[in-house]
């Protein structure tokens, strides 16, 4: 079943939203009631699973479509009232949060699994295996464009050879996490380096150049995991800890583990379908999260997030920040913002 979602991932990256596991509409499509899902690249294999599941339960009445985006640009189509769900890969932020007050778009946010935010190198770089959060901001932040050119650049024992970087787009999520929790500021990164919204074209960077390192949700490296490596990242114990579900669960992988969530739309959320498959999403994800390579929260917080949504519980947790260590536990006790 993993081979078969990853395959569909390739399939939809290029498109802006698509039906999931149904292959053509039916002839009745009209009468069909649909769900629109898009934003964050790394949150679509679950969404994609669970849509899959959703739509073979509902025999054909509910259409369920995903787009990729990107976090950000999910966002823009949810705060435009566009798409009933929002994927993201962190929270919604300040400017996001405003532009949805504006046009009345009130939202519930929950929380759906965990990421090990996973930082790659071509199996064939034979210099590196663990690396630093200080390496990583050498190589990242904006001071580095032009200059950080090589990986001696960075570290006088690695090789003078180029630095090719991969990673996420401005609009992503998983970029505003990762420049969060190395450089120390959102959105804070070198210009200089391949970018793209899809996944998928950063797996086969790293794949097909040996000097090449990216950074992307731990489900595109877990089925790739022969054709890279993933390197072990020095946590704030010293300790050198490569991405696993396992260091998730223990803590010690950071300050790259994050939570990942889905944005409801409160108005959307009244009609009976969208309620019905967001409550299968927090009930029955879990098994699918896991297929997909992800970390599933602990059963009592899909319980309190299943409740937050039976109880309307609008706003944000994060007030428009993006803080890097907080748990789902801490998040869901919390008071909810606008």
């Amino acid at each position: 079943m993993q081979a078969m979602r990853l395959k569909s991932a390739f399939a939809v990256a290029a498109a802006t939203a698509v039906l999931v596991g149904l292959g053509a509409a039916p002839a009745d499509a009209l009468a069909q009631q649909v769900i629109k899902i898009d934003g964050s690249s790394t949150v679509f294999p679950i969404s994609e699973a669970v849509a899959e599941e959703f739509q073979i339960s509902k025999r054909g009445k509910v259409r369920v479509t995903v787009g990729i985006s990107g976090t950000g640009g999910g966002f823009k189509k949810f705060c435009r009232g566009e798409i009933d769900i929002s994927d993201a890969s962190r929270p919604i932020s300040r400017s996001e949060m405003d532009t949805c007050a504006k046009a009345g778009i009130e939202y519930i946010e929950l929380p759906v699994a965990y990421d090990a935010l996973t930082v790659a190198v071509n199996p064939k770089n034979t210099w590196v295996d663990t690396i630093t959060v200080a390496e990583l901001k050498k190589m990242w932040e904006p001071a580095a464009q032009g200059k950080v050119t090589s990986w001696k650049d960075v570290n006088p024992k690695w090789p003078a050879q180029p630095l090719k970087l991969y990673g996420p787009g401005s609009d992503s999520g998983t970029f505003d996490y990762f420049t969060e929790a190395t450089v120390g500021k959102s959105k804070s990164s070198r210009g200089d380096y391949t970018a793209s919204e899809d996944d998928n074209v950063l797996v086969q960077g790293v794949e097909s150049d040996t000097n090449a390192l990216a950074y992307f949700g731990y489900a595109y490296y877990a089925p790739n995991a022969a054709k890279m490596k993933a390197l072990k990242v020095v946590n704030s114990k010293g300790q050198p800890v490569g991405p696993s579900p396992q260091g998730v669960l223990d803590g010690s992988y950071e300050p790259l583990s994050r939570p990942i969530f889905i944005y409801v739309s409160k108005a959307s959320a009244q009609r009976p379908e969208v309620k019905e498959f967001v409550e299968f999403y927090l009930q029955k994800g879990a098994p699918l999260v896991e297929e997909v390579k992800y970390v599933p929260l602990a059963k009592t917080a899909y319980g309190k997030a299943l409740a937050n949504f039976r109880a309307g519980k609008a706003g944000t947790a994060f007030g428009g920040r993006n803080e890097v260590g907080l748990t789902v536990e801490e998040l869901l006790a919390r008071e909810a913002k606008f």
